[in-house]
């Protein structure tokens, strides 16, 4: 069958220390199977590098790093319906999004704007959006189907 799968920045993360995490989760979806394609967003991208600046990557894990983004598929947010998902899985987070009320029993939670944008991509595009976070809980079945680990 084939997925199309859209990477939190955590991921990528986890694919540069080859934790066992990404492994895990690799030896489980194959990724890099023929029959599959992996997405990031412009955005992630961004938290990546900036993580990388933060933290002084030596030249070895920016090489791999490189190596890894040539290998993904990169997803602009300069779409009107990326936009209006973003608003709408913002508000559906804040419990304000009419006609599509939060779950009895949860409640309102404040998300980053940058996992708001990466929510955005993979409900507009239709991708199953990888993390290894909670962030994106919410939204699984409402907006987007989500592996997390």
């Amino acid at each position: 069958m084939i997925m199309n799968y859209l990477w939190d920045t955590n991921l990528l993360v986890h694919y540069i220390r080859t934790s066992t995490t990404y492994q895990n989760l690799n030896s489980r979806y194959n990724f890099f199977g023929a029959e599959n394609q992996v997405f990031i967003s412009i955005v992630t991208m961004g938290e990546i590098y900036s993580l990388a600046k933060q933290r002084k990557w030596q030249e070895k894990k920016l090489q791999k790093l490189a190596t890894l983004i040539s290998h993904l598929n990169l997803l602009p947010i300069a779409r009107q319906e990326i936009v209006v998902a973003y608003a709408e899985i913002d508000a559906y987070s804040q419990g304000k999004l009419e006609g599509t009320p939060l779950p009895t029993g949860m409640s309102a939670r404040n998300m980053g704007k940058n996992d708001v944008w990466i929510a955005a991509t993979a409900h507009h595009l239709n991708l199953t959006l990888v993390t290894s976070d909670k962030d994106f809980d919410h939204l699984q079945t409402v907006f987007i189907q989500l592996v997390s680990y």
